[in-house]
């Protein structure tokens, strides 16, 4: 049944300061939230690698509260179960994304829109409800709100669903919520550990034209393996704008470095809109408002996605056999992860296994 005190230690790979995003954090043990009734445990057998735990290891985005265990793409098998909680019993395969508790009384949580929840709990670096830390799934075993824990559908492999967790609902949910389907041209700027999840959603949701935009074509043969129909290499063609011109209806931007977002804006048709994901350490560039005003234009961001989009992008994984592009590497060997991930060689998400 799993740990029976409250204050178990758990055992993962633990950060005690910012060197650990540079491979060196330690085996150790940790002391997971107080277990509570509305509570799960489950054994991790995978975790996939995100980019933002690299961020939040190093203090990337402000400060982090170390000791620190990161990795929210956590699938497992339930070990334990809370005497409150109805839909879930030991033996069970789920998952846990970046989320793990919402306060459930703002106006996006009573929207079911509880992915930006003004008091959101994030799956590792945050504070539960109770004042505990959250600890996330780089580990042998995740203890959390049973709530954020979603059944994995019978059939989907836990390589699979691992990365869908995070990086695959971040583009999941602006596909759906922007159109995606039938009749629509979509463009995927990054192709990375985003831009192919983005690629083999925007193709599995039926689009009418993919096209993968990256700054050189080394990845064009991967892209049209992915799905893409068609390829713009911008730093390879000069006239890339302007060959390409109102060509799309929905951009779903993955990258994180700067960009020329005007240029981007003059690829898409009326009414079209562009989706930023990725989060840039520094703003934007500046554009001009005219090429929203002429052709209606809109701008949005999109953060991860909501326990629905989780199950509904599950089940389409399922349906379609959707497989992302997996490393399935040995949890024993996270530290030189995190190293061969700076170094740009994952294609497309390393995933860890116990």
């Amino acid at each position: 049944m799993g740990p029976s005190a409250n204050t178990s230690d758990f055992n993962g790979w633990v950060a005690h300061d910012p060197s650990a995003a540079e491979g060196k954090m330690e085996w150790g043990t940790y002391q997971p939230k107080a277990f509570e009734q509305t509570d799960i445990e489950m054994d991790i057998s995978h975790c996939g690698v995100c980019g933002s735990d690299i961020h939040t290891l190093r203090s990337g985005w402000g400060p982090s509260e170390y000791p620190l265990v990161v990795g929210h793409e956590i699938i497992g098998k339930v070990t334990r179960v809370g005497k409150d909680v109805k839909d879930l019993k030991v033996g069970d395969r789920v998952g846990v994304g970046a989320q793990s508790e919402c306060c459930e009384s703002c106006r996006p949580c009573k929207m079911q829109q509880e992915s930006n929840c003004s008091k959101m709990t994030m799956t590792y670096g945050g504070r539960h409800s109770n004042g505990d830390k959250s600890y996330g799934g780089y580990a042998k075993s995740w203890r959390g709100p049973a709530a954020f824990a979603i059944p994995i559908p019978e059939g989907l492999p836990s390589e699979f669903a691992a990365p869908l967790m995070c990086g695959g609902v971040t583009v999941y949910n602006p596909l759906i919520t922007y159109g995606a389907g039938p009749g629509k041209r979509v463009g995927v700027v990054g192709v990375g550990g985003l831009g192919h999840f983005a690629l083999l959603f925007a193709k599995a949701l039926g689009c009418d034209k993919v096209v993968a935009i990256s700054r050189s074509s080394s990845k064009k043969e991967d892209a049209l393996q992915l799905g893409a129909d068609e390829f713009i290499a911008t730093g390879e063609d000069p006239e890339w704008t302007t060959k390409n011109a109102s060509s799309l209806d929905l951009i779903i931007s993955t990258v994180s470095g700067s960009f020329p977002l005007d240029q981007y804006l003059n690829l898409l048709d009326v009414n079209g809109t562009f989706v930023q994901l990725g989060a840039p350490d520094d703003p934007l560039p500046s554009f001009s408002p005219f090429s929203l005003i002429l052709r209606n234009l809109k701008i949005a961001g999109s953060l991860i996605g909501t326990r629905q989009h989780i199950q509904d992008m599950l089940e389409l994984a399922k349906k379609t056999e959707l497989k992302a592009w997996v490393q399935v590497r040995p949890m024993e060997e996270a530290n030189q992860v995190l190293i061969d991930f700076e170094k740009g060689l994952p294609r497309y998400r390393y995933v860890l296994k116990n």
